[in-house]
């Protein structure tokens, strides 16, 4: 394994900008965070590591600016494993890069069947990597020492895994493809944050009415802003499910919400202050939230036949061929076109259908050039036949 020195001040921060600055080549960045143990999604741990330069370990909270790190590797090629996931966290502290290339997307666009980081490393290099601590606390210190040694595993075999699905890439004429993946990530915008978020609470199916729903709102936000104040993960203070027993069990005073069995977690008890509160503030409410948000999607497939019926025939027509064309590249159909794009298209074609007309209705969703390249052709035959399609004849009896 090659060395690594764990970067904890800023004076260290530098030294080591400057060591990677004067190294060669793209720049491996990973990212460990404390996801299910703390609120946030900060960096707990930075790895970086390049030819000519060593494994470097930064420590986030030791730290007051990455901008040295930025200045060093900022215009050169970051390879990340999952740069989607890591990105913000990056983002958070002030690092961005210019250019990626993104090992996972690139063992998907290949049609490796197994595309998490130790499965690409021992696809491509023979390589085993141990991944015992892939689901740690990372914001523990200090860090025990084999955590360490796994981290820096992380990022010392990236850049070879980098060039070797670059050979792969070239040898399937994906470059381009790649190139338009890894851009799209780099240039995903933030999402907005989501309408109602406390609807998310695991069995909140079970709960009925609109005054119930209101109570639990009001307990989800008090959790949620307990668990900001305190940076632990909402589900550590008090389980969705203890939360949605609080609810069905209806306790009428603050003592019948103690003797509630299943009013579990490590603060269930020592914030019963905080909960009744929030439950007699959901009673007392007077916006009380709809039982259902109205849907902005489109309604499931399975309902189509019977609420648009041509959009049904389009879509029937269209899918088999996309996820034919998915096979001949060799790479999940999603990939090549989400399901979720397909079927938009399929319930609001353009008025006339042709490729052109196709090809812009995907690009106005999202869709990249490469990908309306490889299927507005097959999308726009399949519409025109599913009109064209003489109707079933009903079969006779023998």
């Amino acid at each position: 394994m090659a060395e690594y020195t764990v970067i904890a001040d800023d004076t260290e921060l530098e030294r080591a900008a400057a060591q990677l600055a004067s190294g060669s080549g793209p720049v491996a960045v990973d990212v460990e965070r404390a996801s299910g143990f703390r609120y946030s999604q900060r960096a707990y741990l930075i790895q970086v590591f390049r030819r000519g330069a060593e494994v470097f370990l930064f420590d986030p909270p030791t730290l007051s600016t990455f901008a040295p790190l930025q200045a060093a590797i900022g215009d050169a090629e970051w390879v990340l494993h999952a740069a989607s996931q890591d990105l913000p966290s990056l983002r958070e502290v002030g690092l961005d890069p210019v250019s990626i290339f993104d090992t996972e997307l690139a063992a998907r666009l290949l049609g490796h069947a197994r595309v998490g980081l130790g499965a690409v490393v021992e696809d491509t290099l023979g390589i085993v990597l141990a991944k015992a601590h892939s689901a740690a606390d990372w914001s523990t210190r200090p860090l025990p020492q084999s955590w360490l040694e796994y981290a820096a595993l992380d990022v010392e075999h990236l850049v070879d895994v980098r060039d070797a699905l670059a050979q792969e890439l070239e040898a399937q004429d994906k470059v381009e493809i790649a190139a338009q993946e890894f851009r799209a990530v780099l240039d995903r915008p933030v999402k907005p944050p989501r309408e109602d978020p406390w609807r998310r609470l695991s069995g909140l199916h079970a709960v009925r009415g609109r005054r119930a729903l209101a109570v639990a709102r009001a307990l989800w936000t008090a959790r949620e802003e307990y668990a900001r104040e305190q940076d632990v993960a909402p589900g550590r203070l008090v389980p969705d499910r203890a939360l949605v027993a609080a609810l069905i069990a209806d306790p009428q005073s603050k003592q019948d919400l103690a003797r509630v069995k299943d009013f579990t977690g490590r603060a269930s008890r020592s914030q019963l202050d905080r909960w009744w509160a929030a439950i007699e503030a959901g009673r007392a409410e007077q916006t009380l939230p709809p039982d259902r948000l109205p849907g902005d999607g489109l309604p499931p497939p399975r309902a189509w036949a019977e609420r648009n019926p041509p959009a049904d025939a389009r879509l029937k027509a269209a899918k088999p061929l996309v996820e034919q064309r998915a096979e001949e590249l060799a790479m999940p159909t999603e990939n090549l076109l989400t399901p979720d794009l397909l079927r938009r298209v399929a319930w609001a074609p353009p008025a006339e259908v042709t490729v052109e007309t196709v090809g812009e209705a995907l690009a106005a969703l999202g869709a990249r050039p490469w990908q309306i390249e490889q299927t507005a052709q097959v999308i726009a035959q399949a519409f025109v036949d599913s009109v064209n399609e003489p109707p079933a004849q009903p079969s006779t009896a023998s």
